[in-house]
């Protein structure tokens, strides 16, 4: 890369990454609003919701660093033209391909940066943010349930403890289930909330179950152990499903067809890893688009907004266009060639109109000078 083509990609580069930047906080702002939650009730979970917001940040960035190149190029050759840069280079015999050619490699590595985040990344910071986030719920569970006081963790659930111990301990517990039509009430000597089958739930010791029968009378059951599992209490839904977004390239296409969950799902599982393959073109997509509304047209001593505004709208239908043909391959799998010809096609069209002959021949007819004389005073 020459000292011309290193310039031009220093321009584009350091937007690139301050958009992502600036994108990437808004996103870490909205994660930190919708776990909320989870900070008022432990204010011991500050690490633990870091840590959740930063392994959320991979599919973020894979959905808005598209947009971000478009953002990007397009603020850098729009201030090179607007301080007459382009013009110089022009009248020095620079072809709009060789100024092009800078944008589309930082595009393309953006796109291989894309494509890493896509396959390697995501699917293994899901997979740890939904880990994460259980155990973090988990914790909460516990930590709801007070010494001294009467908790209500969901409707028609009390739980009471007259202290903790070690280890998580919960001592003099009393429970009162109301949630079915007849409630039930548990007092145990010593009791703890743990981890069973994927779910949070209380483990009494040495207790008595109370029980109001049909008839008006209480039946009474002593134990020395019983298992109350939580789920109406502290429910995280289908956490353990390995969802599409959690699922590695290998897991898309060859999906457990023994379980129930994957043969609902495998059109869904083929659209996701189609989109994870075909997402990364849309960087060189957006690129060239964002060159062909800055690049292609006359100079304009008032600017380029209406070229770049029309260039933006192309942009923003290239993006939405992608998500809609995932949406639609996931009920149909032969529409999943249309998320890798979408952005190919945007490439071929965009990449006509730079390689246009029409003002191509005007430069080399109207001289340095001539050109050089069209900038504004």
């Amino acid at each position: 890369m020459n000292t011309f083509s290193a310039y031009i990609f220093r321009q584009a580069l350091g937007p690139l990454l301050a958009i992502l930047g600036a994108l990437a906080a808004i996103a870490i702002l909205t994660q930190g609003l919708n776990q909320l939650d989870i900070i008022v009730t432990n204010r011991s979970a500050g690490l633990a919701f870091a840590w959740v917001t930063i392994l959320a940040l991979p599919q973020l960035l894979s959905l808005i660093l598209p947009m971000a190149v478009f953002i990007a190029v397009v603020y850098a050759l729009n201030r090179m033209q607007s301080e007459s840069e382009i013009a110089v280079v022009y009248g020095a015999g620079v072809s709009r391909g060789r100024i092009a050619r800078p944008i589309i490699q930082l595009a393309v590595l953006a796109a291989f940066a894309h494509l890493a985040v896509n396959v390697v990344v995501q699917p293994w910071a899901f997979k740890e943010r939904r880990e994460t986030l259980y155990s973090l719920r988990t914790d909460i569970a516990s930590s709801l349930v007070e010494e001294g006081s009467f908790t209500f963790p969901a409707e028609g659930l009390t739980l009471y403890a007259r202290e903790r111990g070690g280890g998580g301990e919960l001592r003099d517990m009393l429970i009162n289930d109301a949630r079915q039509d007849f409630p039930i009430t548990y007092t145990a000597r010593a009791g703890a909330v743990v981890t069973i089958d994927g779910r949070p739930a209380i483990v009494m010791r040495d207790g008595q179950v109370q029980r109001q029968s049909e008839e008006g009378t209480v039946d009474v059951l002593d134990f020395d152990r019983y298992v109350l599992q939580m789920d109406g209490g502290f429910e995280e839904p289908e956490l353990f499903f390995l969802k599409a977004s959690d699922r590695t390239l290998y897991e898309l296409f060859f999906p457990d067809l023994t379980a129930h969950y994957d043969q609902r799902n495998v059109d869904r599982f083929l659209a996701e890893a189609h989109a994870r393959l075909s997402a990364p073109l849309l960087n060189i997509a957006l690129a060239m688009i964002a060159l062909a509304g800055v690049l292609v047209g006359e100079f304009s001593r008032r600017g380029y907004t209406r070229r770049i505004m029309i260039a933006a709208v192309w942009a923003l239908l290239v993006r939405l266009a992608a998500l809609a043909m995932q949406a639609a391959a996931t009920d149909d799998p032969e529409l999943n060639v249309l998320q890798y010809a979408l952005p190919i096609v945007a490439i071929m069209i965009a990449g006509a109109m730079l390689g246009g002959k029409r003002s191509r021949k005007r430069r080399h007819s109207m001289g340095p000078s001539v050109v050089a004389a069209e900038q504004p005073a």
